[in-house]
């Protein structure tokens, strides 16, 4: 317990850092140069530039350095953990790719930022440990990481039993680390918070709609409505994988044509919507605390705009670029059950808890972390979304477990592509 103190500290420590400093790049590149430019906001050709250049950057980390940048995307948050030798860069993928406007979100370097630091810590002590410690040491500096943006401990650690399948005594051994050091790093993140007034970009939403008690309306939109988000998430998802075997030959010069293509598709966004690129650009939690504060300004045409495009970079970053899956797919899943929400019966407040539990649960592969993170995200009156958010996860789970094993094979469905 005390090791897993003595790991979540500097863990959380250094991700402040790291996530300060992104949210303050994406900041200047996205919001501060275009006003020195002379611009009110990033005009409809800003991400051609930017991603272009987030390619070029990106194509020599894949191809050149250890580690190429992080896991796969497309290949979800699992996989060997990252360590000290991978983690250059990890860091510097994340610091410069994602301000430019990646479709991807941060936790993926998060985790690596975790499980490097924490490698790290036991290579510096020069004690041999077996493989088996080695392995929890990881995943609890993995796990102490991505709490800082997931709303705390609470979500790591479901995340933990959900994901390491385990029961009994193993399960104790994995857990208590890694809750341990989720709750000491979730204070020193959120002190660093308070005492710089530093933004820090988790995945929050300041401002909900009013509460609502879900009523037959609700349910009788919500469930279908967490099926059409399964089936659009499950798709977008899937298009990373023809792009991932398209950029295994010339990978360098494919990364570029793929992160120029996503900023196409931003560009497009802007266009069709005169809207912001910015929208639909970058992770997503920004534009996701923005729609749920204030959904009445969208129109549905424009959300479903941003479902469509966001998804097709979100699709092509997964295959080419690095980051993490999670950010953007939340986005798509509540931009998309919030255009639902004008029909009859089915609320706001009901709409932005099935969309965004249905689409963490298709692409983490998670259905009991994602409901208890879509429950945390609606704030303090979130007991009354409960029901509907726990049953949009399942269904969502279901439903794209059963989309993915139709396209890739007509067998039956087995298991969730992200759990095997």
């Amino acid at each position: 317990m005390l090791l897993s103190v003595l790991i979540g500290v500097p863990v959380a420590a250094a991700c402040f850092f790291f996530v300060g400093f992104q949210h303050y790049l994406q900041h200047l590149l996205w919001e501060s140069l275009p006003q020195t430019l002379g611009f009110d906001r990033a005009p409809w050709w800003w991400p051609l530039p930017t991603l272009l250049l987030a390619g070029l950057i990106a194509a020599p980390i894949i191809t050149r350095m250890p580690g190429s940048g992080g896991h796969v995307p497309v290949d979800g948050l699992r996989g060997a953990p990252m360590g000290p030798r991978e983690l250059p860069g990890v860091v510097l993928s994340a610091l410069t790719v994602l301000p430019l406007g990646a479709a991807l979100g941060p936790e993926a370097p998060l985790m690596a930022l975790g499980s490097g630091l924490a490698l790290l810590w036991l290579h510096a002590a020069k004690r041999p440990l077996e493989p088996k410690i080695q392995a929890i040491v990881a995943t609890t500096g993995s796990t102490a990481a991505i709490s800082t943006i997931l709303g705390g401990p609470i979500v790591a650690a479901v995340m933990v039993v959900e994901a390491a399948g385990l029961a009994g005594p193993q399960l104790v051994v994995l857990l208590l680390p890694c809750l341990v050091a989720s709750a000491a790093g979730a204070v020193v993140f959120n002190s660093f918070g308070e005492w710089t007034g530093l933004a820090i970009g988790g995945l929050t939403l300041p401002k909900v709609p009013p509460d609502t008690h879900p009523d037959a309306g609700d349910f009788l939109w919500g469930i279908p409505v967490a099926v059409a988000v399964a089936v659009v998430v499950s798709v977008a998802h899937e298009l990373g994988r023809p792009v991932l075997a398209w950029t295994r030959r010339h990978t360098a010069r494919k990364t570029v044509l793929a992160a120029l293509a996503v900023g196409v598709c931003f560009t497009a966004y802007a266009l069709t919507t005169g809207r912001s690129p910015e929208e639909a650009a970058l992770s997503g939690q920004t534009t996701l605390g923005e729609l749920a504060g204030n959904h009445a300004s969208w129109p549905v045409g424009a959300l479903l705009a941003l479902v469509l495009f966001k998804g097709l970079a979100w699709g092509i970053c997964l295959g080419a670029l690095r980051g993490g899956p999670i950010f953007p797919a939340v986005l798509m899943g509540a931009a998309l059950a919030i255009a639902c929400s004008g029909l009859p019966g089915f609320g706001a407040t009901p709409a932005l808890g099935v969309g965004i539990a249905a689409a963490t649960a298709v692409v983490s592969g998670l259905p009991l972390t994602s409901a208890v993170l879509g429950s945390l995200l609606l704030g303090p009156d979130a007991h009354d979304q409960v029901p509907l958010v726990v049953i949009a996860s399942v269904v969502a789970f279901i439903t794209s477990r059963y989309v993915v094993s139709r396209r890739r094979s007509p067998g039956p469905v087995l298991a969730h592509p992200e759990s095997t």
